[in-house]
């Protein structure tokens, strides 16, 4: 999945670049804070089944550290409680992956409302 998600990136071709990539909650976590220097991520995407942590819960703890973080939860799994939590925590987007397309211009809009 993280190989389609860095393809369509690819596509869109307009600047957008993928910093780091992680294979589980603790890592994305992980990696996040070893880039919080040059380049310091605009946009975590998080898939929300993730092993160890969900991103909803990587998303608690990356957004405790740095609560201006802008955050796109990604999932096939989306109902009305994984969007309530979702908004609980204080994820910006929540995006399913039937829409995997629309990614690159969810990060956009995100980035361009700061």
């Amino acid at each position: 999945m993280r190989m389609l998600v860095k393809f369509v990136f690819e596509l869109a071709n307009d600047g957008l670049q993928i910093v780091g990539e992680a294979s589980d909650g603790d890592e994305a976590v992980a990696v996040w804070r070893a880039l919080d220097g040059p380049p310091v991520p605009d946009v975590v995407i998080l898939d929300n089944r993730m092993p160890r942590l969900s991103g909803v819960e990587a998303a608690e703890k990356i957004l405790a550290e740095r609560p201006d973080q802008l955050i796109v939860l990604y999932s096939a799994f989306l109902d009305d409680d994984v969007n309530a939590e979702a908004r609980r925590v204080g994820i910006n987007a929540v995006v399913p992956k039937s829409e995997i397309e629309t990614l690159p211009d969810v990060v956009r809009e995100l980035v361009g409302s700061r």
